[in-house]
């Protein structure tokens, strides 16, 4: 799951640099690159991954600012372009293994109600209530609004399927986690709130922006700074939930033609 402008001191724009100067007997330094040694037993494609992160300065700097991954900054910088994180009281986090979007969130707003759920364990925060669980079980969505005490000022969702290496079929799992996470951030969500869910390049598709849009006052595509630029990934923001408004105007029949008539 990545600047914070309030009261988070975080900012996006802050990591710089050439890279990590070392790999803790990973690999070897040549003009400030790390260049990865090779191991009998590693993968070529582990290797590429090891050299990746060794010269990654957002992995540096998450490692400096106590960050459970690099993809805290990737909420951070959303936050400081769309402002998502002002004001918040209840907030939801889903896939939220390992925890960086969850630290940002507090570091931003350290007294809101935040509560976490992934399929993987997460290490304990404080001031978070994490559960390991599916989102699509049983009882997740009641056990989730419990915890929360209330309606959702923000839902967030950095689920992504395993890929297999087909586009489509990658996309189409993709988009079935957003599509899962939209119906529980409708579910949960104040009127005026707001959610983000990790998409894949080209945005979430037509009918998906649709939906987004019906509920939501403003919908925007974002590829923050952190995300690697070779990565697929980039975010779906809607801001302005409609609430019950929306749902109600999608239940009425259509309108009469030639208008309505009255009856005395």
């Amino acid at each position: 799951m990545t600047g914070v402008k309030s009261g988070g001191g975080v900012r996006g724009g802050g990591v710089r640099g050439g890279g990590v100067q070392s790999g803790g007997g990973s690999g070897r330094s040549q003009g400030g690159k790390v260049r990865v040694l090779t191991a009998r037993k590693r993968k070529n494609s582990s290797n590429r991954w090891l050299e990746r992160q060794l010269n990654d300065p957002y992995v540096k700097a998450a490692k400096a600012a106590g960050f459970r991954s690099r993809a805290a900054f990737k909420l951070a910088e959303l936050d400081e372009r769309f402002g998502l994180l002002q004001h918040v009281t209840r907030v939801v986090d889903l896939g939220a293994a390992p925890g960086g979007w969850c630290q940002i969130v507090l570091k931003a707003r350290p007294k809101a109600t935040l509560v976490a759920i992934d399929l993987l364990p997460i290490e304990p925060i404080a001031g978070v209530t994490i559960f390991e669980g599916d989102i699509l079980a049983d009882g997740t969505e009641a056990l989730l609004r419990g915890a929360l005490g209330g309606a959702a000022d923000l839902v967030l969702s950095d689920m992504a399927a395993n890929t297999v290496g087909h586009k489509m079929t990658d996309h189409i799992r993709t988009m079935a986690l957003v599509e899962t996470a939209l119906a529980f951030a409708v579910a949960i969500l104040r009127p005026g709130g707001a959610f983000v869910a990790k998409v894949l390049a080209g945005g979430a598709d037509p009918a998906l922006v649709g939906e987004l849009k019906r509920h939501f006052a403003a919908v925007k595509h974002a590829k923050p700074p952190a995300s690697r630029a070779g990565s697929s990934e980039w975010y779906v923001v809607a801001q302005g939930f409609k609430g019950r408004v929306a749902e109600i105007e999608h239940a009425l029949p259509p309108p009469v033609a030639g208008g309505m008539e009255s009856f005395d």
